[in-house]
């Protein structure tokens, strides 16, 4: 999936939508991809001379990546972050960086969907964490 398509699954628009294209692998897994140009908002002070991604940005990469997976479930209704878990910060992602997300359904209960996500960048992990969803 491109920008576009992504577009229709989640309301996230420019400076937010932080997921350049998306796979939908199979009803639990997706994968998603977004390369950091130097030029995002989230860079501008963090850190001056030394920019680093926010842990809270790769956070939102991943979520919005692991969302594709949820696709046909999202047909009028909002994805909402109700809870991260085990978030741990394995390495720096920099500009010029492309995060590759991993993200797989662990289990859903009514609109609620819980998903475990890792992040990497040249197959190095950088960021994992354990999301849940409800769609509202």
């Amino acid at each position: 999936m491109n920008q576009e398509e992504i577009k229709k699954i989640i309301p996230h628009r420019d400076n937010m939508l932080l997921v350049k294209e998306a796979e939908k692998v199979d009803d639990t897994t997706s994968r998603g991809k977004y390369t950091v140009s130097g030029d995002e908002f989230f860079l501008k002070g963090h850190f001056p001379g030394n920019s680093v991604v926010p842990g809270v940005i790769l956070c939102e990469m991943m979520a919005q990546s692991s969302c594709v997976m949820l696709a046909d479930k999202c047909v009028g209704k909002t994805p909402y972050f109700t809870k991260m878990d085990n978030v741990k910060f394995k390495g720096m992602v920099k500009p010029g960086d492309t995060l590759e997300s991993e993200c797989v359904l662990t289990r859903s209960r009514g609109n609620f969907y819980f998903i475990s996500a890792k992040g990497y960048v040249n197959g190095k992990l950088c960021v994992s964490a354990d999301f849940s969803f409800a769609l509202m």
